[in-house]
């Protein structure tokens, strides 16, 4: 077999699994670089809006190669007279997934927001600014992550029925260590297509961290692109569900 041949074939093997991780990463991933997952939002039976995850080209951030993730959510005018959504959420990962670098979010809906953090894992501090005020350094747990990378984080392990997973999390104002337990699996039928799914529900009563009286559910594709196709938020005023209606690589 000649040199090109086989670099022809790693090259599609690479499209095949998931694409190129970053630099500094040991293993291939479910995601690629230029993937926009786009998802459908209800609340109850209304259609409350729109959720996008994006996974962006790689930064390089402190000196290391990152996984650039983005969640942008956008509710509908019928829901803005109620209680209007705009929010963005940017996570900066570790080319091995193992940790956060930095997070940002903003939001300019009901109430105008913006938190910037930074993981300084050399002090294993949190460092964060909310709305231009410098907070208190929150202390980091070896692996912490953003409230964001943990979804793509989930979707880079092999999942098992009956597994429990755990993760430090912080926010930059609190940092505690959440378990997810994969309690099944699913057939999930969206936008005519039918999905075999991992049933993922995190605990969200952690003390410290999540507000009680939330309940919080991911399903998975339980295949090697590990999509996130469906999530469910519930709150004690309602239900919010998010189904996946298009991907793009």
């Amino acid at each position: 077999m000649s040199l090109k041949y086989s670099a022809f074939i790693l090259f599609v093997i690479i499209l095949v699994i998931g694409g190129p991780v970053c630099a500094e990463g040991r293993q291939p991933v479910p995601f690629r670089e230029g993937e926009k997952l786009v998802y459908r939002a209800k609340w109850g039976s209304v259609s409350a809006g729109e959720a996008v995850l994006e996974t962006l080209p790689c930064q390089t951030i402190q000196g290391k190669k990152t996984f650039h993730f983005a969640m942008t959510v956008r509710t509908n005018p019928p829901i803005n007279v109620l209680y209007p959504i705009r929010e963005r959420q940017d996570s900066f990962m570790d080319a091995d997934l193992s940790r956060t670098l930095h997070y940002e979010k903003k939001s300019t809906g009901y109430r105008a927001r913006e938190a910037v953090v930074r993981f300084d894992w050399e002090n294993l501090a949190a460092v964060s600014m909310y709305s231009g005020a410098l907070q208190k350094p929150v202390k980091l747990l070896p692996g912490t992550l953003d409230p964001l990378s943990v979804i793509f984080s989930i979707r880079a392990k092999k999942l098992k029925v009956g597994e429990t997973l755990e993760f430090p999390i912080t926010d930059g104002k609190k940092c505690a260590q959440v378990k997810a337990f994969v309690s099944g699996k699913e057939i999930l039928s969206i936008e005519g297509r039918d999905y075999e799914t991992y049933v993922v529900e995190p605990d969200m009563a952690t003390p410290g961290f999540l507000k009680r009286g939330r309940r919080l559910k991911l399903w998975y594709s339980a295949d090697a692109s590990r999509i996130p196709v469906k999530l469910q938020s519930r709150f004690p005023v309602g239900s919010f569900v998010f189904e996946l209606v298009s991907r793009t690589t």
